[in-house]
């Protein structure tokens, strides 16, 4: 057997490093999707009591007479299905990024990693926060709203998979929106932008908040006030935040530069 060249065997050392990241990403998505499966097969018995908890400020909301409805045949099956198997998601969160944060972990440095994990922990807590806050405030002034504006002599019946839809929806809208201080120290960190540039920026971004607001809640200025607000202070949150970044950054060029 001939034996092999340099080049040869340098490119199979480059090889074998990149399988190994492959099963092992392929290994931490396993985890994630049995502890789904499993959280999942634990809360299916209480599938009906889910979706009547989440659907609750809109029923509390309905008129006297009225109630929900399923206009699809297989709806009252898979309606419930589809809430739990997300439910199951939304609760195994920690865990994803957990298995996340344990494959790029190796390849940060020190310095990085320092930042990483409070960051890791701070999205959980603010994505569990934006939904808690969909929840508890935007879900019932939407629903409010579209009650109090149905026209007369109409029967207000929502139809279940709409009602999931739609909740859906504005749980994953908030909870995106309110990782906007960590979305705002990334960018800090990889130097995409600067505390400066950000500063000078804010009118504009005070002004896209409200539109996002207008875009995503019911067309009324409160419920648009209600996102845009929070969304605004969030980022001065991350602008603050962000500070920090850069002077401990600062602080470690200037400890490189003084050891050089």
């Amino acid at each position: 057997m001939a034996k092999k060249t340099k080049a040869e065997m340098e490119q199979l050392h480059q090889q074998q490093p990149l399988i190994a990241h492959l099963i092992e990403l392929r290994n931490r998505l396993l985890k994630a999707l049995l502890l789904i499966l499993v959280v999942f097969a634990g809360l299916y018995s209480f599938s009906n009591d889910i979706y009547l908890w989440v659907s609750k400020p809109l029923e509390i909301l309905l008129p006297e007479g009225s109630s929900m409805i399923a206009t699809g045949v297989a709806s009252p099956f898979l309606v419930p299905f589809k809430l739990t198997l997300f439910t199951a998601i939304f609760l195994c969160i920690p865990f994803i990024l957990h298995q996340a944060w344990s494959f790029i972990s190796p390849g940060l440095y020190n310095h990085e990693k320092r930042f990483a994990v409070p960051l890791l922990l701070s999205s959980i807590v603010l994505f569990y926060a934006g939904i808690c806050f969909a929840y508890f405030v935007v879900l019932p002034l939407a629903f409010s709203f579209f009650t109090l504006m149905t026209p007369e002599g109409v029967n207000f019946l929502p139809d279940i998979n709409n009602i999931l839809n739609f909740i859906l929806k504005i749980f994953f809208a908030f909870g995106i929106a309110f990782e906007i201080p960590i979305a705002t120290i990334l960018m800090i960190m990889t130097g995409i932008t600067n505390v400066t540039s950000l500063t000078e920026k804010r009118p504009y971004i005070f002004v896209g908040c409200f539109v996002i607001g207008m875009l995503v809640t019911p067309p009324d200025v409160i419920s648009q006030t209600i996102l845009a607000l929070p969304m605004y202070l969030l980022f001065e949150i991350g602008i603050f935040f962000g500070r920090m970044v850069e002077k401990s950054k600062a602080d470690k060029e200037q400890a490189d530069a003084e050891e050089a």
